[in-house]
């Protein structure tokens, strides 16, 4: 997946642009839209970013479970070499292996918590001056789209692009919105 930035101060047409990328085919889960001003967004038609993910916790998540994973193999790597373990039984150490990850990968998320999501720390004084974030996140076939529709909105600034691993989530997304219209 590829996700493509567009920023403008303009609500009305960034309202238009989503509506436009829906019409040609490009699903609602794969268009948000990120700004301070969360009242004036409350009154358009659009797909904000959620609150949780204005925050860095899955990011500091993933570094903390990596770093507990370390944590947990060195508390099992020290107790099988210092011959404790096999004195007193591997349950406590694994019990500790297992406190000492999920500790660190807890923490690591709570610290990410309050700060902001690393994707978007670029746009924090854009954002502060009023400005509003859209991004798309798209496949190869949705960029034909994407490019299609903004040639109609000349308006928008580009701001960026990059590649994310978002594509199971945008494919559960996506079938979950069908699975709705169908309900």
């Amino acid at each position: 997946m590829k996700r493509f930035y567009y920023m403008s101060d303009d609500l009305d047409n960034l309202e238009q642009v989503e509506h436009d990328l829906e019409a040609s085919g490009i699903a609602r889960p794969q268009i948000y839209l990120l700004s301070n001003d969360d009242v004036a967004v409350d009154e358009h038609d659009v797909n904000p970013v959620a609150s949780f993910f204005r925050t860095d916790v899955i990011h500091a998540g993933e570094i903390g479970a990596v770093l507990g994973a370390i944590a947990a193999a060195v508390v099992l790597l020290v107790s099988h070499l210092s011959g404790i373990a096999a004195q007193v039984g591997w349950a406590p150490f694994i019990f500790l292996a297992i406190v000492a990850f999920g500790f660190t990968t807890w923490e690591a998320g709570f610290i990410g918590m309050h700060s902001p999501n690393s994707h978007f720390r670029r746009f924090e004084k854009a954002l502060a001056a009023g400005k509003h974030v859209l991004f798309v996140e798209t496949t190869k076939e949705d960029q034909k789209c994407l490019k299609k529709v903004m040639k109609n909105h000349p308006k928008l600034e580009r701001a960026g692009t990059e590649v994310t691993h978002t594509g199971p989530m945008m494919m559960l997304l996506r079938n979950w919105e069908k699975f709705r219209k169908w309900a």
